[in-house]
């Protein structure tokens, strides 16, 4: 096992380098009809993605450029990896050095827009999950506060909704963003 391979086999898939991510993936293009005329309908420009092992998928055709809209469906597909694949191997939460680097004075320092954000989403969802969906303890393990994780799972209204979905499945409160 190579060094890349090793490092990627502990990250969880949302934050696996593009080249690693699409190894597990298939890639179609296709036609799409909407907004563009006439080359929309000719050129195959729409992109989907499946990730295989996880069976989850992302499509995007908004674009008229294929390229922009691969890009557009590998960022959708890393952020429904992020919500849907949960990697919590022991109660105990140790946040990764990404996770360090933007967490600051218990603050959270990342824009939904960034590349490095599906990765984050994913390791909160992992700790919160690792916690039993106590936010409180969650946020404790990663050093930052309480509103600040829920602030920064509130950005993806999906992810906001499996942890309340959860919490209520434990007799917790919601939580409000």
């Amino acid at each position: 096992m190579t060094d890349s391979s090793k490092s990627v086999s502990r990250c969880h898939p949302a934050g696996w380098p593009e080249k690693d991510l699409l190894k597990e993936c298939s890639v179609r293009r296709g036609r799409h009809s909407g907004p563009g005329g006439q080359h929309r309908n000719k050129v195959e420009t729409a992109v989907d993605i499946l990730h295989e092992p996880s069976g989850i998928n992302a499509f995007a055709a908004e674009r008229r450029s294929p390229e922009e809209n691969r890009q557009t469906a590998i960022r959708r597909l890393r952020l429904r990896l992020a919500v849907c694949i949960r990697q919590v191997h022991f109660a105990e939460v140790y946040p990764s050095r990404l996770w360090r680097s933007r967490c600051r004075n218990q603050k959270m320092h990342c824009s939904e827009h960034h590349a490095d954000f599906p990765a984050l989403l994913a390791e909160s969802l992992d700790a919160i999950d690792a916690k039993d969906y106590d936010v409180r303890r969650a946020a404790a393990a990663l050093g930052c506060s309480t509103s600040q994780l829920v602030r920064f799972v509130g950005r993806v209204p999906e992810a906001l909704r499996l942890v309340n979905d959860a919490r209520e499945q434990r007799g917790q409160k919601r939580l409000k963003t």
